[in-house]
């Protein structure tokens, strides 16, 4: 892990306003916290955090590769680090159906460690996702469905997802992240899973509007605080010091290409430069919605209303 990586972990766990997502493209799990909620650490000593809602932990040992993007969206833009290992470090999970896995050795809770385990056979190349309960009725309904598909006709997958009646846990060879069963509707803020079949069979790693270099698995994301939305997605007023803080990020774990590209069409001096590749034409759209926004490149008064809800990868659920 890079020297200067545990402290953004760390001090991005301690931040309630940061979200994190883990596992692949079309099936993870999104993790925030309540300021107002009690948190503790992971009991085995893995740097995490983990609510009566949920927890995510992670692995200091893990060769994890920070990528900062920021991506245009229509009228604004999102931004993320994500957590990447080279393609060799990744799982290889070649099941397609439901599967018992066992107790769960590894939770994050210890009083978790002798609930049962079910993969849903997804094949992500990056991401084991896991049903988790130790209900004996649940069991035996899952033990039922186990060899077939989990979205099959008749499966109690879909439902099961749907209601949040299980835990989902998500393993990653970076870390796991679990959301807790809930006893009623979400709740706003709450963590959650999300597994989209259609996206899932598409195979991909993740989105096309990510820059993840050639080798580089994205296994899990952070999304800081956005400079110009809350938490909801709602505009607030401009906050320079989330917009610097992110910039920072970018210049260290960025793709310096965009980043130059960005300088170039805020120094005005080709507001619209043509040609490169969709990730650089994406850079060129961020810089100029930002110049519009940020008053230290465009020496006017913020307006955030029209930049785009901050989104994460959890955004491909319908």
């Amino acid at each position: 892990m890079h020297d200067d990586l545990r402290p953004l972990l760390v001090s991005a766990l301690a931040d309630a306003e940061t979200v994190w997502s883990l596992g692949g493209f079309g099936a993870l799990a999104e993790f925030r916290w309540d300021a107002a909620e009690a948190t503790a650490p992971p009991e085995d000593g893995r740097i995490g955090r983990i609510t009566p809602r949920g927890g995510i932990a992670l692995d200091p040992g893990a060769p994890i590769v920070p990528v900062a993007y920021e991506t245009a969206l229509p009228g604004g833009w999102s931004h993320a680090v994500a957590l990447c290992l080279p393609r060799a470090a990744c799982i290889v999970t070649p099941s397609r159906s439901l599967a018992e896995i066992g107790s769960d050795t590894a939770s994050l809770r210890a009083r978790d460690s002798d609930a049962c385990l079910f993969d849903l056979g997804l094949a992500l190349p990056q991401a084991a996702i896991h049903l988790r309960t130790r209900d004996a009725a649940m069991i035996a309904r899952l033990r039922r469905a186990s060899g077939r598909d989990s979205f099959a006709p008749e499966s109690p997958v879909p439902s099961l997802l749907a209601e949040g009646a299980l835990d989902l846990v998500v393993v990653t060879p970076l870390g796991r992240m679990e959301v807790f069963a809930r006893s009623g509707p979400p709740t706003p803020g709450t963590p959650r899973g999300f597994v989209v079949p259609r996206i899932v069979r598409l195979g991909r790693t993740h989105a096309a509007t990510a820059p993840i270099p050639d080798g580089l698995v994205p296994c899990a994301h952070l999304h800081p605080p956005h400079p110009c939305r809350d938490g909801s997605g709602q505009a607030i007023a401009f906050r320079r010091d989330r917009h610097a803080a992110f910039q920072a990020l970018l210049a260290r774990w960025g793709d310096p290409r965009h980043l130059a590209l960005k300088r170039v069409v805020w120094s005005g001096r080709n507001p619209t430069p043509a040609g490169g590749d969709r990730h650089g034409r994406g850079a060129a759209r961020v810089a100029r919605v930002q110049a519009a926004i940020v008053p230290d490149q465009a020496g006017s008064r913020p307006d955030c209303a029209g930049a785009g809800r901050d989104k994460s990868c959890a955004d491909t659920a319908p």
